[in-house]
């Protein structure tokens, strides 16, 4: 029996680990799967924080939405009034759409830029009708099992 690392479907799913979604969403996405970097750290029991590298986008240049069950961020720079001469260029200034698979009830909270980095909060609320419950067992009121 062949052994497969799932490892690269989980990069990009958050919240959730339905196998089938997580295929479907692998081979939709780009080949541009490695630009920019991410991390995706879980902060809490239904709280996590995608940070991204985004070096040398400014503010004005990036978007952030959340379509239905897809996070979709975009950087695009904008052009400049005069071409520079590089001798070696390692600082990539390609623009980028990045696609993460929300499970249900994962909302974006905020996002901010720092240090060349770009956080996106979400959180996971899920409502209380869909929460476990803890149901009480009891006995049987005694004016019933008399009227039986």
């Amino acid at each position: 029996m062949r052994n497969y690392d799932l490892t690269p479907l989980y990069r990009s799913a958050i919240g959730f680990d339905r196998l089938a979604q997580l295929a479907e969403h692998a081979a939709a996405n780009n080949g541009n799967a490695g630009y920019p970097p991410y991390n995706i750290e879980l902060l809490g029991e239904n709280r996590y924080r995608i940070t991204m590298a985004v070096a040398g986008f400014a503010m004005e240049e990036l978007d952030i939405s959340s379509e239905g069950e897809k996070l979709v961020v975009k950087g695009e720079k904008q052009e400049k009034g005069a071409e520079r001469k590089y001798l070696y260029q390692g600082i990539a200034e390609r623009g980028f759409e990045r696609t993460f698979q929300l499970a249900d009830y994962v909302t974006v909270t905020g996002a901010y830029l720092e240090h060349g980095l770009l956080n996106i909060d979400l959180v996971r609320e899920i409502p209380e009708a869909l929460k476990p419950r803890k149901i009480e067992i009891g006995t049987r009121p005694l004016l019933e099992a008399e009227a039986q």
